[in-house]
């Protein structure tokens, strides 16, 4: 199969691409390098270095030919949103229509989607959040993932192009980036490790359901399935607070001190927690990491870089 990745030089998007390419795709990378790194990508991948709002994703389409797009370069920062809602919507609004426009035209089979399973739902009333949890994202993130979701249906109900959303927990694992967008793992990881001790945003009880990107990674794989279509959340349907996230990996960095507390952030959800019922039901997906065993790694790899 041909498959385009966007945002391919990414963290998530990155370990997705060698996955496709080892499962014996023919894969090309679509990435502006914003956030993203040449190092993360494989070989055997061809690289283009394309903005999805460019109209040059015309000349992508037309010359690579993908049969499938994942489809992950997006702006990420849910604080960037909130100050610059504009440009989120110009990357997660216009340029998933942009290259959705692009697939109609090129005759792409599948899009297969990296949403979010925690900004869409908003403040939870149910936890975990199934598929049918009320959507009221309350960033211009959340808002902007879920019209990439709607975008998505119309062309498959309008245009035949099958789409599969996936509603991504809070990912983490090797390659992730301290900086910028990145979460809570690889900040606190990367700082634990120069001995330096980091700031929790308030009382640090918020609650997030970490997935290693792994686990993200198979679910992927088994999204490019003839006949898989729709949404799907991505998670592990366990909460995890964020003071127990830095003691467990301040054991793994052997850091006894303990952690700082700053000011909370205004806007942050306060839960957030996901089910994974349907995805497991329909293409037999669950989790294999423990949180103890992905951040073990996680920190493995950051302690080796």
């Amino acid at each position: 199969m041909r498959i385009l990745i966007t945002g391919g030089a990414g963290f998530i998007a990155s370990h997705i691409q060698d996955a496709y390419l080892q499962a014996g795709h023919t894969v090309a990378v679509l990435d502006n390098l914003e956030t993203g790194t040449k190092a993360n990508l494989a070989g055997a991948s061809r690289f283009f270095q394309n903005d999805i709002r460019d109209a040059a994703i015309d000349r992508v389409l037309e010359e690579f030919r993908p049969e499938v797009i994942s489809h992950h370069a997006a702006q990420m920062d849910v604080r960037r949103s909130v100050a610059e809602p504009v440009y989120d919507c110009e990357v997660n609004g216009i340029g998933t229509l942009n290259l959705m426009e692009a697939a109609r035209r090129h005759g792409v089979k599948k899009v297969v989607f990296a949403s979010s399973g925690g900004a869409i739902y908003g403040e939870q009333i149910a936890y975990p959040a199934d598929e049918s949890h009320p959507t009221q994202p309350a960033s211009p993130y959340g808002i902007t993932k879920l019209l990439g979701e709607k975008y998505l249906h119309f062309y498959q109900e309008t245009y035949g192009i099958d789409a599969v959303s996936l509603r991504y927990a809070n990912v983490y694992g090797p390659r992730q980036n301290p900086h910028g967008e990145a979460g809570v793992v690889a900040i606190f990881a990367t700082k634990l490790l120069k001995s330096e001790i980091p700031v929790i945003n308030g009382d640090g009880l918020q609650t997030r359901d970490y997935v290693f990107v792994e686990d993200v990674v198979r679910a992927n794989l088994l999204a490019l399935r003839p006949g898989v279509r729709g949404v799907y959340n991505v998670g592990t349907g366990v909460e995890t607070d964020v003071v127990a996230i830095y003691k467990h990996l301040a054991a793994a960095a052997g850091v006894a001190a303990a952690p700082q507390h700053g000011p909370a952030k205004s806007g942050e959800q306060r839960r957030s927690v996901i089910s994974y019922a349907k995805i497991e039901k329909e293409l037999g997906w669950r989790p294999q990491f423990s949180l103890a065993e992905g951040l073990e790694k996680t920190v493995e790899w950051f302690r080796s870089r």
